[in-house]
């Protein structure tokens, strides 16, 4: 009781709690305001955004806890198309350092690429997407996969690095070949956007 008493009137309790309401502030509160929706969404109180001018949402797009969504701060951007579901602690990257131009790392510029997340795809718990991917529509990410490229639509993607493991095959759609499927989702037949 004595300690609890003690903290209430500690003021360096206090002044953790403003740095907490300001990290929230401008991690969340301020870049979600910025940050282009399409329609309505479910975004999760403590996901993080930054360079949010560059980060277009689809409709129904479901964030989940801890996710963050890092658009480059020159010209990376990250595009989510309609019905995306991101697991807990996803993170998308648009920009990450070069490392093979001296050192220190933090002193080099950055490597940018536009992120293009197609509809319908699930990104599960811990996925992480590097700069310059493409996911098709239908896709899946598997929980702690490291993804960078691109991948034909309903892919099934897994692993450090990521690859195609498996295809999607939803039941009343079976009668569609491959080329069909991939036509109608804007992708060529060999799974290139197009």
């Amino acid at each position: 009781m004595v300690r609890l008493l003690g903290s209430l009137f500690d003021p360096r309790a206090w002044l953790h709690l403003v740095k907490i309401v300001n990290y929230y502030n401008y991690s969340h509160v301020a870049p979600l305001r910025q940050v282009r929706f399409a329609g309505p969404g479910n975004v999760s109180p403590d996901a993080v955004f930054q360079n949010p001018e560059r980060i277009i949402i689809g409709q129904r797009v479901r964030i989940g806890s801890r996710c963050h969504l890092w658009a480059g701060p020159a010209e990376g951007r990250i595009c989510l198309g309609d019905d995306v579901l991101f697991g807990p602690d996803v993170l998308i990257t648009a920009a990450s350092y070069r490392h093979d131009l001296g050192h220190p790392v933090t002193d080099q510029p950055m490597a940018e690429g536009d992120v293009i997340i197609g509809n319908d795809v699930w990104l599960a718990t811990r996925a992480v997407i590097l700069p310059g991917t493409t996911i098709g529509d239908g896709s899946i990410v598997a929980a702690g996969a490291v993804v960078k490229g691109v991948f034909p639509p309903m892919s099934i993607i897994a692993g450090a690095p990521a690859r195609v493991v498996s295809e999607r095959i939803i039941a009343d759609q079976a009668a569609a070949t491959p080329a069909e499927a991939a036509q109608q989702s804007g992708f060529d037949a060999t799974g290139n956007p197009g």
